[in-house]
């Protein structure tokens, strides 16, 4: 049995995380796996969206500490090991957010450590009111250094801090109030409310959306004045896009666009 599984309709690529006896956890195999699939979506324009789906029990646990553990076997005490885990991480991390189709996380059960890291690198989530996250790694003597970045990207400073230092796992609501989901429902409605969520982006026109998500991530770092030169190029690009002629030329006419994308 796959431990990543993967489901395409309506433009939507739905990854599923399939290794609950590991509650989902970031091993070496699902980075892996998960890296693939994230490569091929990138070189596939028909697919426009992409859910990531874990279980009832768990979106994610974080890295498998038992494979981390093995590691240390290694003469140098598995520091080349650890770090080269970390390296390949980071770079899906970094791949969800150079993908250029949006990326919502679906979350049900728990979401810890590089589990919640990697809710946060998602551009969008979408949480069962049941969910729970938290950065957890300090109770067992392991900061979640890399996991604090997306963190700390997502919620302000001080609750981040806390959640790193204290390592209390939050509720969905409490996510939702800080910024690291969009929303939180019922267990039962979880998977329509983030294909719904999906379905939405995948209608609107594919290349100012895939534009728009390149340009969200380079402007951030930015000053505001680079920001301002930076997006407002990106705008001149989108203007210039037959695509965008239809559909501003269709919102003056009050009839729907007919887009070639």
């Amino acid at each position: 049995m796959t431990i990543l599984s993967r489901s395409d309709a309506d433009h939507i690529a739905t990854l599923t995380l399939s290794a609950p006896a590991r509650l989902n956890a970031l091993s070496d195999e699902m980075i892996a796996a998960l890296q693939s699939a994230l490569d091929d979506i990138a070189a596939s324009p028909e697919i426009r969206v992409v859910i990531i789906a874990g279980g009832e029990k768990a979106f994610c646990a974080g890295h498998d500490l038992r494979e981390m553990q093995a590691k240390r076997d290694a003469p140098d005490g598995g520091q080349a090991a650890i770090k080269d885990l970390f390296d390949r991480c980071t770079a899906l991390m970094l791949r969800i957010q150079s993908l250029p189709q949006p990326v919502i996380a679906q979350v049900r059960g728990v979401a810890v450590a590089a589990g919640c890291q990697l809710v946060a690198t998602c551009d969008l989530a979408v949480a069962s009111d049941d969910a729970r996250f938290g950065v957890n790694g300090v109770n067992i003597g392991l900061f979640c250094s890399t996991p604090m970045v997306a963190l700390t990207r997502n919620i302000p400073r001080k609750a981040a801090f806390e959640m790193l230092t204290t390592g209390r796992l939050i509720n969905a609501e409490e996510a939702q109030a800080l910024g690291l989901i969009n929303k939180s429902v019922p267990p039962d409605s979880l998977a329509d409310q983030a294909r719904a969520l999906a379905a939405t982006i995948a209608s609107k026109l594919q290349s100012a959306v895939r534009t728009g998500k390149s340009t969200f991530y380079a402007q951030a770092p930015m000053s505001t004045q680079d920001a301002y030169a930076l997006a407002g190029a990106a705008m001149v690009r989108n203007m210039a896009n037959p695509d965008t002629d239809e559909g501003i030329t269709a919102f003056l006419d009050k009839r729907p666009p007919d887009w070639r994308d």
